[in-house]
């Protein structure tokens, strides 16, 4: 069962300070308790200790991209059904077709869509899981 909206928790797992804090904010204003990583592997343990309500990825990232961090959270029973939007800059056909496999609930290329938009697709997800 998902939280009220203001204790929803949300990992943003993206490897650009900007963007993270971009949407930290966003998603704070809105509520949402926010915590951040900047690269795959770190990713993993936030999403462990954390145990988010969802999870932003971006799939480029330094030391572990955001697909193999996605294959390691899957393959923990805490990481199973915790719900993944791809949030990226490649284009779904550059994608690894592997991800619809790991039960991503959507991809979104973040030059199309602003932060708020973002928000809101979010939100719009976590009331369809409720």
């Amino acid at each position: 069962m998902l939280q009220s909206k203001y204790m929803t928790k949300i990992a943003i797992i993206e490897d650009d300070p900007v963007i993270n804090q971009m949407y930290r904010m966003k998603f704070e204003a809105e509520g949402f308790i926010v915590q951040l990583a900047n690269n795959g592997s770190r990713g993993v343990s936030l999403v462990k200790d954390f145990k988010p309500d969802m999870i932003l990825l971006d799939l480029e990232m330094p030391e572990m991209n955001g697909e193999a961090a996605l294959k390691q959270i899957r393959s923990q029973d805490w990481g199973q059904h915790i719900p993944v939007m791809i949030l990226t800059n490649l284009g779904a056909e550059e994608a690894p077709k592997s991800l619809k496999a790991l039960g991503i609930i959507d991809y979104i290329v973040k030059a199309n869509l602003t932060p708020s938009e973002v928000v809101a697709k979010v939100k719009d997800e976590l009331k369809k899981l409720a």
